[in-house]
């Protein structure tokens, strides 16, 4: 038996004005994914535990099939794992995105203009010597990730710390940091922005810290399902995940984190590891997640067309040529266009069995809205139970 798990990030959403009060996904011509959810079982998955944080790192580590309220200690150490950071004890992670704040404070964009990864890498480089193991009186680590994605390492008393993730705050008044280590965090930040300053190749203008933690101690996926996986993705968090849990991780040119992503180049990856042996493969692609944080409909509707197109529509033909399969497909949290950030509503799923036919079903919020929440870290051993 073959195991896929597909997570459009964010594709759920809400009924959008700009859509005719439709979601993404009822306006989407997704003709594979229609066809496999009237032979499969679809239902409404809660992703997100009541109180935790609407974010992909509590969404991804529930749909790997482990439960976030036993594991989950912060989005930063998490995405540290990724960059090959195994943080001692008394070590503790931040997340560090670039981002251009507006002169009356606004938040203008969380990403700071998509910088690219090469140019952004001075910027931390530049950031490590200036404020961090370059200057003899830091105790800080900078280390560069993906783009706007960054990691900053500091001591375990600097926890202390309600931080409010940049993307909540896109066209608002930045809220910095409140509790013990506040204005720790707020000198940094604002020393940033003489580092940033320097670097006109880059739109960014300072950073920001959040989501941070120390780092979680997690099974391997083997240990915890009894099956070997692998992820496909260009998201350092997810990448973290497999890492943590010792999941294979191919490179997969072509994979990015933006609307040009190779939809064909991750299908085929899971494809070859499958082939090669592994019993399960995750696809994970984050443009869907991208457009809902900017607003844009129909750059959400194409993504969703190219999963179709360009992920679904070979890659179930070609798991029958390699013999019995099981296939779950369901976001890691929901992204409505409207609000521009992550939601802990429950999202659908579709969950279909090669060998046995399900009730049948439609694939859309609405289309599962009278169904009960399943939690989310419970479906993996649905998927692979049968």
């Amino acid at each position: 038996m073959k195991y896929v798990v597909c997570v459009p990030d964010g594709c759920a959403d809400e009924p959008f004005e700009g859509l005719g009060g439709r979601t993404p996904l009822e306006v989407a011509h997704t003709p594979v994914l229609d066809a496999l959810a009237a032979r499969g079982t679809v239902g409404r998955a809660g992703v997100i535990p009541d109180g935790m944080p609407a974010g992909s790192d509590v969404g991804n580590m529930a749909i790997l099939g482990y439960d976030p309220a036993e594991f989950h200690t912060g989005r930063a150490p998490i995405e540290a794992a990724s960059l090959g950071l195994r943080l001692p004890a008394d070590r503790l992670a931040y997340r560090c995105n670039l981002v251009t704040v507006g002169d009356d404070g606004t938040m203008v964009d969380f990403a700071g203009g998509h910088p690219s990864t090469e140019d952004a890498a001075k910027v931390l480089e530049d950031l490590d010597a200036t404020l961090g193991r370059g200057n003899p009186d830091s105790q800080l680590e900078f280390h560069a990730g993906v783009e706007y994605r960054h990691i900053m390492v500091a001591p375990a008393d600097w926890l202390d710390a309600e931080c409010i993730p940049p993307h909540d705050l896109t066209g608002k008044p930045g809220v910095w940091p409140t509790g013990a280590a506040a204005a720790r965090l707020d000198e940094v930040m604002l020393a940033s922005r003489a580092v940033l300053a320097r670097h006109p190749e880059v739109d960014a203008n300072q950073v920001w810290l959040w989501g941070q933690g120390f780092q979680p101690s997690m099974p391997s996926f083997t240990d915890q399902h009894g099956i070997t996986g692998g992820i496909t993705t260009a998201v350092d968090l997810v990448r973290g995940l497999g890492v943590l849990t010792d999941m294979a991780l191919p490179d997969v040119e072509g994979a990015n984190a933006g609307y040009d992503n190779d939809y064909a180049a991750q299908r085929d990856a899971a494809l070859a590891g499958l082939a090669d042996g592994l019993d399960l493969f995750v696809i994970h692609v984050e443009a869907t997640d991208e457009a809902g944080h900017a607003g844009d409909a129909a750059e959400k509707v194409r993504s969703l067309e190219l999963w179709d197109a360009e992920i679904l529509a070979d890659l179930v033909p070609a798991l029958d040529d390699l013999g019995p399969w099981r296939l779950l497909l369901l976001p890691d949290h929901a992204t409505p266009l409207r609000l521009r950030t992550h939601t802990p509503d429950p999202v659908p799923y579709v969950l279909v069995d090669s060998a046995a036919d399900g009730p049948g079903g439609t694939y859309t919020e609405a289309g599962v809205a009278d169904a009960p929440v399943v939690p989310g870290h419970e479906l993996l051993g649905r998927l692979i139970a049968g």
